[in-house]
Formats: C-alpha cells, structure tokens, sequence
C-alpha cells in the first residue's frame, strides 16, 4: 500500500512525523512525503526532530519543486493522501486546483482519482473563507479531519492527543495504531 503524505507549514508538525512512525510500522506500507518550506520551518521551531530526521522516517521523499515526480500523475498508485498538517494556504490551493507545487499538484491528482484525501486543516478561529474552502473540499471528497483533541480517552500529555488523531488516519486505510483508543460505548 503507498500513502502519500503532505505536510504544510501550518502549526502540528509533530502529527504528520507521528503519522510517518506510525505508518512505518506497517512494512506492507510505502510511504511517499512531500514537505513545503514551511513545513520545515515549522519542524524545526516546533520539535526537535530535524527535516533530515523526518525525511528519514519516509520511504521516499520529493522534492516539493518537482511537479514531474510519480506521485503528480494519476498512473501513480496510491491508496490516498494525508496532508498533516494542512494551512489555510494549503487548502485554498487545493479547493482552487491551484497546483504550482508537488503537495498541491499530489492533492489534486488524488480528488481528480477520486481517491481518499484527508486533510488535517489547522487554524483558529475559522473565517467564512475557511469554513467556505473546507466546505468546497468536502464537497470534492476530501475528508476534513481537524486536529480537535477527543476527551472520551482522557488524555494526559500532547502525546496522547497526537496518538490518538494518527490512530483516526491510519483507520482511514484500514490500519491499526497501538497507541489508539477507539470509543467502546459507555
């Protein structure tokens, strides 16, 4: 199974590079990461992983400036995409089919193959531009998957929270995370 994983400069680097550990411990699964500039930024004033670091974690990585790579073409077999964490900017390119980068143009082969795109949209508080781009991307079959934070678990530390949105996305491709706990019932 091959993922493709983008992830943008809004805040939460540390989901999408959770995700790609997660992800990892699934050797069936071929993980393929596109970062933006500002995603490396937001790793670097965000965590203490370094981009090489989080590159590693991926099995291949692209060049965001490479809108050739395999992951632009439909032909590229994928099971979906995530995009963690997903700014504003980010979600206008793709709502608008505005593909000048290899993230965007991913996305856009993804909806347009009518596979399965979730996008971690992080902002607060959401403008009517925002709830209008989530809507419009909604409506073209992306998944909106707001990093919200369930209680149902009660959870202790960031890490918990974290854990339990990569559990939400690797059930998405039909995977089990450990550190996930689904709701039961009350």
């Amino acid at each position: 199974m091959r993922i493709v994983v983008g992830m943008s400069g809004a805040s939460g680097a540390i989901i999408g590079i959770r995700l790609l550990e997660a992800l990892r411990g699934h050797p069936d699964c071929e993980t393929h990461l596109v970062l933006s500039r500002g995603a490396e930024r937001t790793i670097h004033d965000e965590t203490d992983y370094t981009v090489e670091q989080v590159v590693k974690m991926a099995t291949v990585t692209h060049d965001i400036r490479d809108v050739g790579a395999s992951i632009a073409s439909g032909s590229f077999r994928a099971a979906g995409m995530v995009v963690a964490p997903c700014s504003m900017k980010t979600l206008a390119g793709i709502v608008s089919g505005y593909s000048d980068n290899l993230l965007l143009r991913a996305a856009d082969v993804t909806i347009k193959e009518r596979r399965p795109l979730i996008l971690l949209t992080r902002e607060a508080p959401l403008s009517g531009i925002h709830l209008e781009n989530m809507l419009k991307a909604n409506q073209n079959g992306c998944t909106i998957l707001p990093p919200v934070p369930a209680f149902y678990n009660r959870p202790q530390t960031v890490e918990d929270v974290v854990d339990h949105l990569v559990g939400r996305i690797v059930g998405y491709f039909g995977m089990a995370y450990s550190k996930y706990r689904p709701w039961c019932g009350g």
